[in-house]
């Protein structure tokens, strides 16, 4: 089974730092990755979105349903005390915008991918995967942390 190479892991990263940056007005953090199991509890929202092209996998960004409100009151500027279809579609957008900036830098460095519409999970769920080893990634902002799964590898 492949790990992850430390040269795409950096756009990932980059990407996702910059998008919560630019889109809740926060600080953030990035902690020590580590292999991890992709599982989640009762009370997560998971933004699922697959990388085809000469990358192929998921990214998955995982965070409690108290983060997931604090992100998405930042991102429409307004209180949000529970993830409804409005929220909901923000924190997807998050996922869009994380993706499609990580997919931009890729290409600058040669290497094109295409991503899958986000899916938005919530709840119990868990992940496995066959084809890569799951890199888990933890975001702090200053309200909280965001986990960045990543479990791609670059095609042949």
């Amino acid at each position: 089974m492949a790990i992850l190479n430390a040269e795409h892991i950096n756009p990932f990263l980059m990407s996702a730092k910059r998008v919560l940056q630019d889109t809740c007005f926060v600080e953030v953090g990035v902690q020590k990755p580590m292999l991890r199991e992709a599982s989640f509890g009762p009370d997560s929202w998971v933004i699922i979105i697959g990388v085809t092209g000469e990358m192929r996998g998921q990214v998955l960004i995982a965070m409690t349903e108290e983060n997931a409100c604090n992100i998405a009151s930042k991102m429409c500027m307004m209180e949000v005390k529970q993830i409804d279809d409005f929220a909901a579609s923000a924190l997807s957008e998050l996922g869009n915008m994380i993706m499609g900036n990580a997919a931009t830098v890729f290409s600058s460095n040669g290497i094109g991918i295409d991503i899958t519409p986000p899916t938005l999970s919530h709840g119990e769920v868990s992940f496995t995967s066959s084809y890569v080893k799951t890199l888990c990634v933890p975001l702090t902002l200053p309200d909280g942390e965001i986990d960045l799964f990543l479990a791609v590898k670059q095609e042949k």
